[in-house]
């Protein structure tokens, strides 16, 4: 198993659960918008469109590539965590010390199991604003042939998810175990089989890449260019190519750090790019951009070069429960978000998830930018308020 840790809090693990893999709190919940006009005056937007009745969407039209896992959460008592040396509010990855954990907390404790992973959470985010049709998202990832794995691909279809795995049977299917007390959760998140994703035996093959083909809109978090940079670099490509929307999001300040070569390969391609105000500030200092102005950073980024000139690069930073960030060609735009009462904030870590989820769920539709980010926001406020990346049975969104 790969040891890769960083982003915010320092132990976030690269291509894990959503806590596990973030490390960091995003909260993004609301409002209304300021605008910095530059020279240039124009609409902030990837596409036009005014808000209206929804088309109707076909199936696969958004796809999702990354590192799935299967969140396994429970209530432990302290003993639990002092076996397994686990501190009550902390997210690290799977050692050796902590084989048995996973099995046991599935015996000892009543479980609830979650397609979990970033991408996925976003992807399975989107699903549950579109509602219908079902499999209007797809995601691709790398599980094992076991109990976990079944039971991830139970959940994605569960969640109406269009999820198609390359299973394998090397190492078993990736898990993050969420161990739940009183109101602390304390992550481990073992990467397994998440790690495994190979692009010629499962992207490249004919049935998998029509599903590629079939898209309006692809979603790649950037812990998946620990895995398979030349994956993400074939569905980027391919968008670019056939003028459709790629998205992808910093992820986690090591990713920007140690693996800018593959970044910056997929950087031209890249129409939305997602991150929050750590992440932001840790590729600003990895580009030379000698500016710690999230604004300036947003717009040094929008501004790098860029293949597909028929679309111009849309940068989307969220800064917790300060305003979201958002850089285009004309102007740099910000959205204050509209705080929840703290004592209905149960965990606010699926909140970055949550916000990309709800962004993808009308850019699909061809909403203005500015509907997007206002889904983003309350996509996010419903997560924050529930344990885990979990939302009730329907979206309240208008």
């Amino acid at each position: 198993m790969a040891g890769r840790a960083g982003g915010r809090g320092g132990r976030a693990a690269a291509g894990g659960s959503v806590t596990a893999e973030r490390g960091g709190a995003r909260v993004a919940t609301g409002g209304g918008h300021r605008t910095e006009r530059r020279r240039r005056r124009g609409r902030a937007g990837l596409r036009g469109g005014r808000a209206g009745a929804m088309p109707t969407l076909s199936e696969n039209v958004l796809f999702g590539m990354g590192n799935p896992l299967l969140d396994i959460c429970a209530v432990v008592d302290k003993d639990f965590l002092d076996k397994y040396g686990l501190k009550p509010n902390d997210q690290i990855l799977a050692e050796e010390k902590h084989k048995e954990l996973f099995e046991e907390l599935v015996k000892k404790f009543k479980v609830e199991y979650h397609a979990g992973g970033s991408t996925q959470n976003s992807v399975k985010v989107a699903q549950w604003m579109i509602q219908n049709p079902y499999k209007a998202a797809t995601f691709f990832g790398c599980i094992g042939k076991d109990k976990f794995g079944e039971i991830l691909k139970k959940k994605a279809e569960e969640a109406h998810v269009d999820a198609h795995y390359y299973e394998q049977s090397e190492e078993p299917t990736g898990t993050c175990a969420a161990c739940i007390t009183s109101d602390n959760r304390s992550l481990v998140a073992n990467l397994a089989a998440a790690n495994c994703y190979k692009k010629e035996k499962h992207l490249d093959l004919e049935k998998n890449w029509k599903l590629v083909e079939k898209a309006k809109v692809y979603y790649i978090a950037g812990f998946f260019l620990t895995v398979s940079p030349e994956a993400v670099l074939k569905v980027a490509t391919q968008a670019s190519a056939n003028n459709k929307i790629f998205s992808l999001n910093l992820s986690a300040p090591f990713i920007s750090q140690f693996y800018k070569e593959p970044m910056m390969k997929v950087m031209p391609y890249v129409d939305v790019l997602f991150g929050n105000e750590t992440e932001a500030a840790t590729f600003a200092r990895e580009q030379g951009f000698e500016t710690e102005d999230i604004k300036e950073i947003a717009r040094k980024t929008q501004a790098l070069p860029k293949v597909n000139t028929k679309r111009q690069r849309i940068v989307i930073f969220t800064q917790g429960k300060e305003d979201t960030v958002m850089a285009t060609e004309n102007e740099v735009t910000t959205f204050p978000v509209l705080v929840s009462d703290q004592s209905e904030i149960v965990d606010t870590n699926g909140a970055g998830d949550a916000f990309v989820g709800g962004f993808l769920s009308q850019l699909v539709y061809d909403r203005p930018v500015t509907e997007c980010i206002r889904a983003g926001h309350y996509a996010a406020s419903v997560i924050i308020k529930r344990s885990g990346c979990t939302f009730p049975e329907k979206p309240d969104f208008h």
